[in-house]
């Protein structure tokens, strides 16, 4: 038996998760004894995975209205060649996957279509944390034929409204394994005994490079002056952002090294092992990060012109920026934004975690906290069991 999914997402982590799924849904189709083509809108990850990538979105990803500008034209070109795609070879489904403006678009004018092909929204808006202008919602429960909620709240939000959620957990949980041994990670990374990684990982779009990536750096080398044996690490999860990273270094003269795309999965979980400290911006990496239990920093910045139409035009309202401080309600997490991300206090915060045990144990303590709401492993494969079984 034949059969055809598509699937939309954009960015990094959007090409992450779909290649999870995809790997999921190949596996869960084999069970069944049925021939899967997954075409869609994503990167090299969901292609490595089998996917047939119609174009890769990963590059055309932004966070803010001012910043988003450059990007609307090849993102409306991209959703009309995708919904023509969808009109003359019509899958037996369509999964979204997070990239929240392209993919309402895409599920409002399907329904509009009055087609038939059953819509999935996997790793929905996280409405439930936040509002815009008179709090309504997006029109995600009137197109969207399921919702497979990754989070508990995420979940109960839309059911009251009236929608048809799955709640599958967080995909992150099927990610964390056991790390590497201190020992075997100084051995494979040549760093001395008295050496640990104070980790970077500022961007996954391209305006996060100048927003977000020299403050970091600044941090960086501030903290290296004071504790000469912290080594910095910068996981570059997009070869563009390779040069711009090696002149960071450069510039500010910080000890440290780039691990490039092509060696992130094997390293990355010695790197973990040995990270004393992660300066970050917000996003899935914070879970990550939490469930490995590492002590984190948040910082975020946008243009003044974006923070000002969101903030006095838009009146768009939240308190954490962090899906992790999100989920528990509280600020486990520290959280510098807009006018206070900036290297003295993240300097002042940062010290605090490095030299004092009762700062990182309130961290720790929120995480265990955290995986109370998250459910349990096998995340992915539930979700794909859900869609293929709906499909046969």
């Amino acid at each position: 038996m034949n059969k055809k999914i598509f699937i939309s997402t954009g960015e990094v982590s959007g090409d992450l998760h779909g290649s999870l799924l995809s790997k999921a849904l190949f596996e869960e189709a084999k069970k069944n004894s049925l021939n899967l083509e997954i075409c869609g809108l994503g990167g090299e990850r969901m292609k490595k995975e089998g996917v047939q990538i119609l174009k890769d979105t990963t590059s055309i990803s932004a966070i803010g209205i001012w910043e988003a500008l450059p990007l609307i034209l090849p993102t409306i070109r991209i959703q009309r060649r995708f919904y023509k795609l969808l009109k003359k070879y019509p899958p037996d489904c369509l999964i979204l996957i997070d990239y929240m403006g392209p993919n309402i678009n895409i599920g409002t004018k399907l329904k509009r279509s009055r087609n038939n092909i059953p819509i999935y929204y996997y790793i929905a808006p996280q409405e439930w944390a936040w509002r815009v202008g008179n709090n309504s919602t997006t029109n995600l429960i009137n197109f969207s034929d399921k919702i497979f909620a990754i989070f508990k709240q995420e979940a109960n939000f839309y059911k009251r409204r009236g929608g048809n959620v799955f709640w599958v957990g967080h995909p992150m949980l099927d990610l964390t394994k056991k790390l590497p041994s201190k020992k075997d990670a100084r051995a494979i990374l040549k760093l001395r005994d008295n050496q640990h990684i104070l980790l970077l990982m500022p961007a996954s779009r391209p305006q996060e490079l100048k927003y977000i990536l020299p403050t970091f750096l600044k941090t960086a080398k501030k903290l290296q002056l004071r504790y000469p044996n912290l080594v910095v690490y910068i996981p570059s999860c997009r070869r563009v952002f390779d040069e711009k990273f090696k002149e960071g270094l450069e510039k500010y003269k910080i000890k440290g090294k780039i691990v490039f795309k092509r060696d992130e999965s094997i390293l990355m979980p010695y790197i973990y092992s040995l990270t004393k400290l992660a300066l970050c911006k917000s996003g899935t990496v914070n879970m990550e990060l939490a469930l490995y239990g590492i002590p984190q920093i948040i910082g975020y910045r946008v243009s003044r012109v974006t923070a000002f139409i969101a903030k006095r035009i838009l009146n768009f309202k939240v308190r954490f920026i962090s899906p992790v401080n999100l989920l528990v309600k509280k600020f486990i997490i520290p959280e510098f934004v807009q006018k206070n991300f900036n290297e003295n206090k993240i300097f002042y915060k940062a010290c605090r975690l490095l030299d004092l045990k009762s700062e990182k144990a309130k961290i720790k303590k929120g995480y265990t906290l955290l995986k109370e709401e998250l459910g349990e492993e096998g995340v992915v494969d539930r979700a794909a069991k859900e869609i293929i079984n709906s499909i046969i």
